[in-house]
């Protein structure tokens, strides 16, 4: 990299509170630029995999944000294979363009590290991880010392009831999960949507919709996933 250029990043974008606290963490780096988000979307819905956020609130985060948004479509429930091709025909659009790196909010879990690292090596890419091994509940403190704010959108069946959706994450929400919860939902537990941080321009406007319980043709979910509905405003 050429002495006083940032390179330059993407983002991958959940919609949710471990991205959008990544994303501030990169927005504060003196090396690197966040020149695109990045966000993956059920063809068949329009909506955020696995989070069930419309595309309509994906837009608004992204014009509050005021960086470019990137979307690969994909089926509602695809195969590796599928997924895979997609997202390399995505990377290598990236790379044609310049950026050298693809960001991520993980956390703690080793195979997933290795298996993204993997396929951006084909690529050509190298990855970031900004949250890497930051004890899950410090990232609750990390949250709100950096003025994020999310709610829950998507709970897990199997480990949490109806109850936990449309909650503030914060410490209260926090306290209130069961003890086998990770208290970022790092194994699936729970997904949220982050409607208000210090880089929006304003707080994405929404009020909350109809609870839905899905199960998945196909998918080893068990009892499958809460959702809530959140409704774009204005």
């Amino acid at each position: 990299m050429e002495s006083g250029k940032k390179a330059k990043v993407v983002m991958n974008w959940s919609s949710g509170k471990d991205s959008a606290l990544a994303l501030a963490m990169m927005l504060q780096h003196p090396n690197f630029e966040v020149a695109a988000l990045l966000t993956t979307l059920s063809a068949d819905y329009n909506r955020i995999f696995m989070h069930g956020v419309r595309e309509a609130l994906l837009d608004a985060q992204a014009a509050a944000i005021g960086i470019p948004i990137m979307k690969a479509a994909l089926p509602a429930w695809p195969d590796n294979s599928k997924y895979e091709a997609k997202m390399a025909e995505v990377m290598a659009a990236l790379k044609a363009v310049g950026l050298t790196h693809s960001v991520f909010g993980d956390l703690f879990l080793e195979e997933l590290k290795t298996y993204r690292e993997a396929q951006l090596e084909k690529a050509g890419l190298s990855g970031l991880f900004p949250l890497w091994k930051i004890p899950t509940h410090e990232i609750i403190d990390l949250l709100d010392a950096q003025g994020i704010e999310a709610v829950t959108v998507c709970v897990d069946a199997n480990v949490l009831d109806a109850s936990f959706l449309g909650k503030r994450v914060d410490r209260a929400f926090v306290a209130s999960l069961p003890p086998n919860v990770d208290p970022c939902g790092e194994n699936g537990e729970f997904h949220t949507f982050v409607y208000n941080a210090p880089y929006f321009s304003a707080p994405v406007a929404f009020e909350f919709g109809e609870t839905v319980h899905r199960k998945y043709e196909g998918a080893h979910d068990g009892a499958g996933f809460h959702f809530i509905d959140l409704l774009p405003i204005g």
